[in-house]
């Protein structure tokens, strides 16, 4: 974490350390030992940067930053211990999953403990509009997992199906975090607007590269398994491109390749994905969104903050893990 949007609220991430580290404090061991063991992995951290980036440029005074970012770390982590046990993951962030070192009981069991506590500290915050962002884009969040589970090993899954499963998966809950950041900070009605739209477009292009590195990125670099979206039958949109692009030999490819979720021939499929245009068209899709997300930074006065949020932007869409 030492890129300079890390760095530019340095203090503040220490303080959410902290703060999860306490929260974590349960009369249950088995849910202490696994909260740690998931906290400590680390990860980007990116959604609770989003919140003390957010509250920062809008020249936020007081403390509850450091909550509303333990919140939606908490909230996140939650949902990654149910994905792991619904996509039967076994690496995440390069350490076995929870499901796979403990069980998915105890996965999907601490999964709740985690979010319970998210809500708990929310309540602490005692900010209506906070609370009525955050439970709609949890439950907006589990609309998009139910969406992706019928699109799972569907060959004929449409691109605005995926780009809407990722807008409710993935970008609710950037969007949340930047947008309850500039909520707690009492932005204007058109700085909220602005940093809203910033954290959607940004959580679609970070999935929109996610879904791209998954052919080309490195196991090492990823901390999971290249191959893991097909092998889990995702139907992401550089095999939605290459079977609209394709000869029908190539279409033929990738349907079976999503039926079967075999990964044996995953470089020949990469290969074909490449050459169909698959991972350019969704390169350019991110680009598209990241543009969209450094227009609406210009809402917002210049700061050390609104720069971190621009240089977050580059970064989302050049970044290789």
């Amino acid at each position: 974490m030492d890129h300079p949007f890390y760095t530019t609220v340095k203090a503040d991430f220490a303080a959410v350390d902290t703060l999860i580290k306490s929260s974590l404090v349960t009369r249950v061991p088995l849910v202490e030992e696994i909260s740690t063991y998931l906290i400590e992995a680390g990860g980007k951290r990116l959604r609770p940067l989003l919140v003390l980036l957010s509250a920062n440029a809008c020249q936020y005074q007081h403390r509850q930053h450091i909550n509303l970012a333990a919140i939606i770390e908490f909230l996140h982590t939650a949902m990654l211990l149910h994905d792991d046990v619904v996509d039967e993951s076994d690496l995440r962030r390069g350490r076995k999953t929870v499901n796979s070192a403990w069980g998915n009981p105890a996965s999907v069991l601490v999964g709740d403990f985690l979010h319970s506590r998210a809500f708990e500290m929310m309540v602490e915050i005692g900010n209506m509009r906070v609370m009525e962002i955050l439970s709609h884009a949890t439950n907006t969040i589990a609309e998009g997992e139910v969406q992706q589970l019928g699109n799972i090993r569907n060959p004929d899954t449409t691109e605005q199906s995926y780009i809407e499963v990722i807008n409710r998966k993935t970008a609710m809950l950037f969007e949340a975090a930047s947008h309850s950041g500039a909520v707690l900070a009492g932005a204007s009605a058109i700085q909220e607007q602005a940093l809203k739209h910033y954290g959607c477009h940004l959580g679609v292009a970070f999935q929109l590269i996610d879904d791209i590195l998954d052919y080309q990125g490195s196991t090492e670099q990823l901390g999971k398994n290249v191959g893991d979206d097909l092998a889990e039958g995702k139907v992401t949109l550089p095999l939605i491109v290459a079977m609209r692009n394709g000869t029908p030999s190539q279409a033929t490819q990738v349907r079976e390749a999503i039926l079967t979720g075999d990964v044996g021939d995953i470089d020949e499929l990469f290969e074909t994905v490449k050459a169909t245009g698959g991972l350019t068209y969704t390169e350019e899709l991110a680009a598209a969104e990241i543009e969209k997300a450094t227009a609406c930074l210009l809402q917002l006065p210049p700061s050390k903050y609104r720069d971190a949020m621009h240089n977050l932007a580059l970064f989302s869409i050049n970044r290789e893990f």
